[in-house]
């Protein structure tokens, strides 16, 4: 069996390529209706789609790695990425680039099957560190990816972002298959097809109303329709999955006290995290002429890039940490941090170096945050759940996310100046976002005071050998 250190490297650089589709086109958002000659309405699919796919994908995808096989799902994911690369590569046009995003967007699963592997291979005194520095790539790919984004635009066609995309795809799945083992544990039974496609079509209703809810209204039929839809559909998906011997999701799992706290926790935190995704570039690229500090995406990127560098650095010692004090501290300390960060930015952001002080804090937060949810959820359900458990938990984060996006868009979008014929958003629309990002980072804290300290007991679950 290969090194245990060889297993979670590549289950890092895994975490740090699902995480880096986020940011893959942030540096060509604002050209894709030229780019792709298509409205701005349309090309938003580009990164919506995405979200939605990483949303729907992950916990049907760490259900099938509890019953076939870890390893084997990661390396379809890796398979289903590159092949969306490729797509968006060689399309000129809008339809193609979408179809690629989507597929792109299942990498997310990568993560939270990564986590699930490590608890079925490591040594229980390594679990919580390895678990600490995967959870972080979360973060640290996103901030880093950003300006290597950014660089690649600025030296070659935008057509390089999807087939350097690729290739990493392609590394990944190659070192996934060499290093990895095969999963050992395996969960009896027939995968849930209708609660599956129920799963899907609900979360598809909501976060459709979520992230377009600010261009098409948030009162208009559409939002409206796709919204309560979807709520509807996951209220039946829940009633059919609590009356079936073998559901997707264990929902009498998922609704024990601590797993439900840290999944709502996890709306909290996934909210506070994107809210600076989104807020903190534009406020440093805005004009100097509205409030802004007239930078480059480039170097804004690299005034965000500490709170990547931040959550790899303080992985280590957040798994040391909850091993020692458990990861509901490690929580309570990341919502702390966010807290902080958020005050920090409302008080003093006149000056650059100021806003790198921020990143710093929300890197803080957001590491020791990131880290400390899957501990609490694998600390509360039997081995033969994890793959499921942490997708689910990895679709509230997504939830968060999406929820953010959607949110300080509209505030941005809201609170506006024109300047040389184009709108752009007001120092108090940024206040606004700031404030926001700290209401949710209160809410993470409070739901984490309430999370129980004790380890539920271990249960029984059939599984079969591979």
């Amino acid at each position: 069996m290969p090194r245990q250190g060889a297993i979670v490297t590549v289950l890092a650089i895994a975490g740090l390529a699902s995480s880096f589709m986020f940011t893959l086109v942030v540096p060509i958002q604002s050209k894709l209706p030229e780019l792709l000659d298509a409205s701005r309405e349309d090309t938003a699919w580009v990164v919506t789609s995405t979200l939605l796919a990483a949303a729907i994908i992950t916990p049907i995808a760490g259900r099938l790695g509890d019953m076939y096989g870890k390893r084997r799902i990661v390396l379809v994911l890796l398979a289903v990425m590159v092949a969306g690369s490729i797509i968006a590569a060689v399309s000129p046009g809008i339809v193609g680039v979408i179809i690629g995003r989507t597929l792109q967007g299942a990498m997310v699963g990568v993560v939270p099957l990564g986590i699930s592997i490590l608890r079925d291979v490591l040594h229980e005194n390594r679990v919580d560190t390895a678990i600490a520095l995967i959870s972080a790539t979360l973060g640290v790919g996103g901030a880093l990816g950003l300006p290597v984004s950014a660089l690649i635009t600025e030296r070659a066609d935008w057509h390089m972002l999807f087939w350097v995309a690729a290739a990493l795809g392609v590394i990944v799945f190659a070192l996934v298959l060499w290093i990895v083992p095969v999963s050992v544990l395996r969960t009896a039974g027939r995968f849930d097809y209708v609660g599956a496609a129920g799963l899907s079509i609900g979360l598809l209703g909501i976060l459709l109303a979520i992230s377009r809810g600010n261009e098409w209204g948030w009162t208009s039929a559409p939002t409206l329709a796709f919204g309560l839809g979807g709520v509807v559909v996951l209220l039946l998906w829940g009633w059919f999955e609590l009356r079936i011997a073998e559901p997707l999701l264990d929902l009498r799992v998922a609704a024990r006290r601590p797993v439900l706290l840290t999944n709502l926790a996890s709306v909290a935190m996934g909210f506070a995290l994107f809210a600076s995704n989104v807020a903190y570039p534009q406020m440093l690229e805005l004009p100097v002429a509205v409030g802004g500090f007239g930078l480059s995406l480039l170097a804004a990127s690299f005034v965000v890039m500490p709170a990547g560098v931040v959550m790899m650095v303080l992985s280590p010692f957040s798994g040391r940490l909850a091993r020692t004090v458990g990861p509901k501290l490690l929580l309570v300390l990341g919502a702390l941090s966010l807290i902080a960060a958020y005050g920090y930015t409302l008080l003093f952001s006149s000056e650059v170096w100021q806003l790198v002080v921020a990143n710093f804090l929300i890197g803080a937060g957001i590491g020791f945050g990131y880290a400390a949810m899957p501990m609490l959820i694998m600390r509360s359900v039997p081995q033969s759940e994890t793959g499921a458990s942490n997708g689910l938990n990895a679709l509230f984060r997504s939830l968060g996310t999406s929820t953010a996006a959607a949110v300080i868009g509209a505030v941005l979008s809201s609170f506006v100046i024109v300047s040389d014929g184009m709108p752009l958003p007001t120092p108090e629309a940024f206040r606004m976002s700031f404030i926001l990002g700290g209401i949710a980072a209160v809410a993470a804290l409070v739901l984490a005071l309430f999370i129980p300290r004790h380890r539920a007991a271990a249960e029984k679950h059939p599984s079969l050998p591979e």
